[in-house]
């Protein structure tokens, strides 16, 4: 039986999100198949949840615990920590030295996705459509003025940390004052700040995993809210509606899927991921498919996109999870 740890909590606002994920995680996987435990990270506090509430610390050296006077050892790990270290390629790398598999994509692609600035412009080269954006550093001592920035981009536009998740820091800027009110949040959440140009359209979010023997593209899922993006609490408090499949023509919607797939080909993806997009329409009108960003480490509570569109493809998810886990063996 194979021992896995469900890696969660992590070292950014997104901890408690992270913890929710494990959780999920945990009442997934097979248990008669799989010894699974949940590995609680926060800085340097690295413990195992075993029974009774009892918390063992893991020995960093070799990713380790004791339980009951023995050593144990993990085979796998399923990372699921949104935002640093688990999805900025740092806990990546921890695993790559120890050699221990792991469920997500490598160093190289987990640090790229996790910079929205440098990803946009990263899949803009192999004609993915994305915003116009720009890049604003704390530490510049020049940069765009608020108005440069609103001539370039127009408004209204959104300003976003270059490196966070979960909405954390996200604000739409309808006017040049509210600018520098959006960029003081931002910057508490991440030293870079992307200003990306508004997209008027469908927000559509859709989840892809890939094994030697299987390419799967799940239903997409639209997302639909009154508030003014989709925000924290769209995402977590229930102020959305999530439509899966997603209330678009059948030719887009097959569009889509094959731009899912070519993306995650283009970044030699592991494991799932998920990558919103909002549609729009182009000068005649046609539908537009514009990539917002990529999520390595989706949420995956029992209402998370990817449990409903897993559900809404007929798959079950127990054996997603076991075929991504066997995949590297």
């Amino acid at each position: 039986m194979k021992k896995i740890a469900i890696i969660c909590g992590g070292d950014s606002s997104e901890h408690d999100v992270s913890m929710r994920s494990g959780a999920g995680l945990y009442s997934f996987f097979d248990k008669e198949r799989y010894d699974v435990k949940l590995v609680e990270t926060r800085g340097l506090e690295w413990n195992v949840h075993l029974a009774d509430g009892i918390m063992a610390p893991i020995d960093r050296n070799d990713f380790t615990y004791m339980e009951n006077g023995e050593k144990k050892n993990f085979d796998y790990v399923y990372i699921t920590i949104h935002g640093a270290p688990g999805e900025n390629g740092v806990l990546q790398g921890y695993f790559e030295l120890l050699g221990i598999p792991y469920s997500t994509c490598g160093v190289l692609v987990e640090a790229l996705t996790f910079d929205k600035f440098a990803l946009n412009n990263y899949l803009r080269a192999f004609g993915v459509n994305v915003a116009d954006s720009v890049l604003i550093r704390k530490t510049d001592k020049q940069r765009l003025s608020n108005a440069d920035v609103v001539a370039r981009l127009g408004l209204p536009c959104f300003v976003k940390p270059s490196a966070d998740g979960s909405s954390y820091g996200v604000s739409k800027v309808k006017s040049v004052d509210e600018m520098d009110a959006a960029l003081e949040l931002a910057f508490s959440e991440s030293d870079e700040v992307m200003i990306e140009g508004f997209l008027d359209g469908t927000e559509l979010s859709q989840g892809c995993f890939k094994t030697k023997t299987q390419s799967v593209v799940l239903p997409a899922t639209e997302v639909v809210t009154d508030n003014e993006f989709f925000d924290y609490d769209a995402k977590y408090n229930g102020q959305v509606d999530e439509i899966t499949p997603a209330r678009i023509a059948a030719d887009t919607a097959e569009r889509v899927a094959a731009e899912t797939s070519r993306i995650y080909d283009i970044l030699h993806c592991n494991g799932i991921i998920r990558v919103d997009y909002i549609i729009s329409k182009d000068v005649d009108g046609s539908d537009k498919i514009n990539m917002l960003e990529i999520n390595t480490t989706p949420g995956m509570t029992a209402t998370s996109f990817i449990p409903q569109q897993v559900r809404a493809a007929g798959l079950d998810i127990s054996k997603v999870l076991s075929d991504i886990v066997e995949n590297q063996f």
